[in-house]
Parts: C-alpha cells; sequence; structure tokens
C-alpha cells in the first residue's frame, strides 16, 4: 500500500519536506493554520529552492491543503507527520491520536506518527498514545518567515534525518519511512537507540537558539559554551546518554547538503529566531527548559539556561524582535553563574589556554558523547602545495579542509612577514565557512605532529574562541587508533562565530629584540636554520641576536606525540625559562616574559601550544624571522 503523508505543521520543515515528497511522486496533505492556511489554499506553496537539475526554482505547488483533523479521512497506509514546535505536540496528539482510520481503528493504533521536532518530550507526548512512534534528529536549513512560502538552500540534498522508533529498537516503519524520505532528496540514517541522538541535538540547539534574544558578539560565543557545558554536567547528574548526529563512521552522506544563495531571501536566524520574528509562540521551554528541568529534578541547577529560557519566554510574550536584549544583560547573565571565587563559568575560557591537547581515543569518545566538536584538517608543509589533495584522500569524518595560506594568513609582503596574521574580520568569514559556532569545540589536526594544525590552534584562541584542542600525534594517531576516514570534502552547516582579536599576546619586531634582551625568545626553526648554515627561503641566514634555539621538532617523540609534561617542562627549563616545575605540578615562568619566533610564525604556535601544556605563556612574534630578515635595519646573528 502506497504512503501518503499528513503532515501536520507547514513551517520550514513541514513545507520542505511536504515540497519534496510531492516532487518525489509520493502523496501528502499539508495542514496549516492562520495565515499561512490561508495562504496556502489561495495561491499553494511557494517553494524557493535552487535545483541543479530545474530552472524553476521559484515555484507554487497546488498540494492538498487541510485546516485539520476533521478535514482529513485518514486512512490505512498513512503516516502522520508532526512537523509542528514542541509546546504545540500536546494538544496536536490529542486531536489526531483518535481520529477514525477507515474501515476499523483509530490513527492511535493504526497508524505512525513521525515526529520532526526540536527536543525530547515530543516523544512522551506522544508514546502516551500512539502505538508506533517515529523520531528524528532534523538536519533542514529552510527558513519559514512569510505565509505561505519557504525558501529551502540546500541542494542536490534537501536535508538529512536521523530516524529510529521511540524510544529504541528496530522498525520496519522506520525503514519504509526512510525509503519514501530518500526518494525525495533527503539523506536518512536508521538508527536503533534514536533518543540518545535526540539529546545530541538538543545540546547543539542550546546555543544556536541564542540569536533569538543577542545579537552576535564574542561574549555570545562564550555564553554559548557555558551554556553547552552546564547541560552536559545536568546530563552526567541525571544519568542521561547523549550520541552526535556527526559521530564516527555513520554511514550518512551529508556531502551533498549544499547550501546556495536565493536571491531576495537570504538565510535567517534560527528557527527560534524566526518564530520571534512572525511572532509566534518559541519552544525555549523544550530547549534550554529541559536541561532546567532536568536539574531540578536531579537535585543541581542550571542557571544559565533556566536564564535563557525565561528571556527568550519574556521576548515572545512581549511581542519583541530577535535580538533585543543587550550587551549588558549578556554580562549580567554570565556573571549569575559565575562561582563565588570570581572565576568565569565552566565553558568560558577566555583568560587562560585552558586544555591544549587532546588524543585519539578521547576525540573519538568526544564524537561519539556528541555534540561533534568541529573538526578543521589542517593538512600544510613548506614546499608540498597539495594539503587539499591530502585531504580529499583521507580524512577524520566530519573534518573540513582549511588552507593555511589563504585562510589562516593574510597576502605575504615584506617586513610583514610570509604568513602575516590575517584581519579579524576575513577569519570570521573563514571560521563561520569551516562551521565554527558558539557553544561547539574545535580540534585541529594534521598529518605532521601538529606542526601547521597549531597554527589554527593559535589563531582561534587569539581570536577568543574558548575550547580549541590539537590531536596529539595528529592523522598517524588517529589510522594507529583503528578508527576510520572519510574521502571527499565536507561542506559544513555555516557558524555564527563572533571574533576579536587580542586573547593571546603577540610580539612586534621591537618586542621581540626586548624579549631576547630582558627574558627568553625562543627560535623554534631547525638547529642548522638558527645557526645560519642555510636559509631555503627568507632573504638572509642567522637568527635574532639574544635568541635561544629551540627547535619545534624537539617537543615530539619518535611517534610524533607531545612528549609528556614532564620530559616539557625539562625541555623548557633547560631553555630558560625558569619553569622546571613544583611538587605539586605547578609551573611558573618567572619574571622574565617568553616569546616564540619561527621562519613565519606557523611552527612557533606548536611550541606555544608546547608551552601552555606545562602552563607556561608565550607570546607570538608572527612576521618571524622572514619579517626580521625583510628589514635591512635589523642585525643577524650566526652560530649557536
Amino acid at each position: 500500500m502506497t504512503a501518503r503523508y499528513v503532515i501536520i505543521g507547514a513551517g520550514a520543515v513541514g513545507g520542505t519536506v511536504a515540497a519534496q515528497l510531492h516532487d518525489a511522486g509520493v502523496d501528502v496533505v499539508l495542514v496549516a493554520r492562520g495565515a499561512n492556511l490561508a495562504a496556502l489554499r489561495a495561491d499553494g506553496l511557494r517553494y524557493l529552492r535552487p535545483e541543479t537539475d530545474r530552472p524553476d526554482w521559484d515555484r507554487r505547488l497546488p498540494l492538498p491543503v487541510a485546516g485539520g483533523p476533521d478535514e482529513v479521512e485518514l486512512r490505512p497506509g498513512d503516516v502522520l507527520v508532526l512537523a509542528a514546535k514542541s509546546q504545540d505536540t500536546e494538544a496536536l496528539v490529542a486531536q489526531w491520536a483518535w481520529r477514525p482510520v477507515r474501515p476499523d481503528g483509530t490513527a492511535a493504533e493504526r497508524l505512525p506518527v513521525l515526529l520532526l521536532q526540536n527536543g525530547v518530550e515530543n516523544a512522551r507526548a506522544a508514546l502516551r498514545r500512539f502505538d508506533t512512534v517515529i523520531d528524528a534528529v532534523v538536519i533542514i536549513p529552510s527558513s519559514h518567515s512569510t505565509p505561505g512560502t519557504v525558501a529551502s538552500p540546500g541542494a542536490p540534498l534537501a536535508g538529512a534525518f536521523y530516524l529510529g522508533r521511540a524510544p529504541r529498537g528496530d522498525s520496519a516503519a522506520a525503514e519504509r519511512i526512510a525509503a519514501d524520505l530518500r526518494r525525495a532528496r533527503f539523506a536518512v540514517k536508521v538508527v536503533p537507540d534514536i533518543e540518545r541522538w535526540k539529546v545530541g541535538k538538543l545540546l547543539g540547539n542550546l546555543a544556536y537558539n541564542l540569536d533569538a534574544v543577542y545579537p552576535p558578539s564574542a561574549a555570545r560565543d562564550r555564553l554559548g559554551a557555558a551554556l553547552v557545558a552546564e547541560a552536559r554536567a545536568v546530563l552526567a547528574a541525571a544519568g542521561v546518554e547523549v550520541t552526535d548526529m556527526l559521530s564516527g563512521d555513520t554511514g550518512l552522506d551529508l556531502s551533498g547538503l549544499v547550501l546556495h544563495d536565493i536571491p531576495g531571501h537570504p538565510r535567517q536566524g534560527s528557527s527560534t529566531w524566526q518564530s520571534l520574528a512572525r511572532g509566534a509562540t518559541v519552544e525555549s521551554d523544550f530547549l534550554n527548559g529541559e536541561i532546567a528541568l532536568l536539574a531540578r529534578l536531579h537535585g543541581t541547577s542550571a542557571p544559565l539556561n533556566a536564564g535563557v529560557q525565561r528571556r527568550i519566554a519574556l521576548a515572545a510574550l512581549g511581542g519583541a524582535n530577535p535580538g533585543g536584549l543587550g550587551e549588558d544583560d549578556l554580562t549580567a547573565l554570565l556573571a549569575s553563574a559565575a562561582p563565588a571565587d570570581g572565576g568565569a563559568p565552566d565553558g568560558d575560557s577566555r583568560d587562560g589556554l585552558g586544555e591544549v591537547l587532546v588524543d585519539a581515543k578521547r576525540l573519538h569518545d568526544l564524537v561519539a558523547a556528541g555534540p561533534a566538536p568541529v573538526l578543521l584538517d589542517v593538512r600544510w608543509a613548506l614546499g608540498d602545495p597539495h594539503g587539499r589533495e591530502h585531504y580529499l584522500a583521507g580524512h577524520l569524518p566530519g573534518a573540513v579542509y582549511v588552507d593555511l595560506d589563504t585562510e589562516l594568513a593574510a597576502a605575504p609582503g615584506g617586513t610583514a612577514g610570509r604568513h602575516p596574521l590575517p584581519a579579524v574580520e576575513d577569519l570570521q568569514r573563514a571560521a563561520r565557512r569551516w562551521g565554527v559556532a558558539a557553544g561547539r569545540p574545535v580540534v585541529v589536526y594534521d598529518d605532521n605532529g601538529g606542526l601547521s594544525a597549531a597554527r589554527a590552534w593559535w589563531l582561534l584562541r587569539w581570536a577568543g574562541v574558548a575550547d580549541v584542542r590539537i590531536l596529539d600525534g595528529a592523522l598517524g594517531a588517529w589510522r594507529e587508533a583503528g578508527f576510520p576516514l572519510a574521502t571527499g570534502d565536507v561542506v559544513p552547516t555555516p557558524g555564527d562565530v563572533v571574533l576579536e582579536a587580542g586573547h593571546l599576546p603577540t610580539l612586534d619586531a621591537d618586542d621581540a629584540a626586548r624579549t631576547a634582551r630582558d627574558g627568553v625568545l625562543l627560535d623554534a626553526r631547525a638547529g642548522e636554520r638558527f645557526r645560519g648554515e642555510v636559509e631555503p627561503v627568507d632573504p638572509r641566514a642567522g637568527h635574532i641576536p639574544g635568541a635561544v634555539s629551540a627547535p619545534t621538532g624537539d617537543n615530539l617523540d619518535e611517534h610524533g606525540h607531545f612528549l609528556s609534561p614532564d620530559r616539557l617542562r625539562e625541555r623548557f627549563a633547560a631553555l630558560g625559562t625558569s619553569a622546571g616545575g613544583t611538587s605539586d605540578g605547578e609551573t611558573s615562568a618567572g619574571d622574565r616574559p617568553v616569546g616564540v619566533y619561527c621562519g613565519s610564525g606557523v611552527t612557533a604556535a606548536h611550541e606555544i601550544a608546547a608551552l601552555a601544556t606545562v602552563g607556561i605563556e608565550a607570546a607570538l612574534y608572527p612576521g618571524s624571522w622572514s619579517a626580521w630578515s625583510s628589514d635591512p635595519q635589523r642585525p643577524a646573528a650566526t652560530g649557536s
């Protein structure tokens, strides 16, 4: 029997699914209300989608439309699709569950209900009445702000789903629905433990919906990270298991979900942002409010999530526009959750370098626990222009390629050096393209011990991203652990991170000279370049007078892993940092400032990461020897 999909809710998700199923030859009925219903009845669904094989990207689809269950005669083989917001679930389930299905029975007994919604409470509401509940993680980048109109920028795929029978288990109904959705140009993966995946998606929603009340800012990004950190602690206290929708080798290929510009219809904000813009109710009680609920049930607290829940709810009740609260309110919310000692709340590592490294097993576990970090592949080596080709041939699943020369540096020239720091606006554009967003940690890696990946680590930390780590042992460690690689390109959903320069210290040429005289200036190049025996790329051979030779390669063991903290303490103490460590593991660089340079500011970042692992803060001279040696007024020393 051919399925008919009765889609309850004609917003961004429901409208996109209805249009795609219709185009695939699958029967649909679209259930709407209010102005949206009137527009659909009058003119059909206006569906904007830049499909590569259709010139008519702006179309009107004459879909069957109903205003409620009284206008739909249900029949065997139907699938009820709940695509409304979570705050409407209870009422809608009650309306539809006991509708008759001819010739006998009711919807709750005879039909599956598919939940295309955020949050985890919807499944409980549906299971109270329906025998067969199929829950889903929804990845659909569409927008709906005008009655009767849906803008769907994804092509050739319109979106993606993870489906599974709620709360868990195999389901023939889920497999049949997945087959229809694949015909309709969605990527679909059926999973046996959908509730774990839904919690992973919930974590992502917590920070994503901040745009409903706050405009973009670095402080908003810090709040996003703190929301997720708080939620993880609450979920752990509640014993709730989490899986991420991008974990490991899931078998779901998202490379076809490419976002395109739709003329006159720019990509809008989160679903909550869109609700506020339309003057509709919001679902914050089932997103941030879910964390607040779990905290209260299990004897802990979630002041940040409860605070965001309250602000979004009051904005909706007051008819406020999206992003209506200012920086003062955001700062006050962050401060309200600060520890008694005045320290920053969890997730805010603005002051300090925090955790620097992550090993392959821990990264795999982080990905599996969800939400997945943003994974950045920074394949680069001096004299090897084929980093992207290496990436395409094999990379961590979900990783995005980063071009060091064009995205992690400005154009070279003169005393600026070969890899000047990029303008923070340019770095922000690149980071958003990579998918960097508030609340999501970042892990960077390469195939060379982290020597080039550390540049991305340093730059993002310098620009205010709170949680960035380097994969210890690089790509080789991932391979050796037996974890899978993926091939081809990855195009992530763009992020909305806001960057601001200056979170890590830097040196100019005069500062570098003073540090060499009054502190410790480490030269991270190979010994023969430091001594001036060879100089393959820069104008003059030698080193900055007073600098100390500290080749970056000596930070690593024979397997390409960072040395243990004890060995690194010994190494840097021997180089004059006066950071030999104490019995309780604390370190200090004393009163002597520490600076680092290399050839062009790339591998010096690796040295700074190694220093950070033992608690030593060091400043980067971004221009490094390429800038110093280009200035004829700067002296050069040779020898050891």
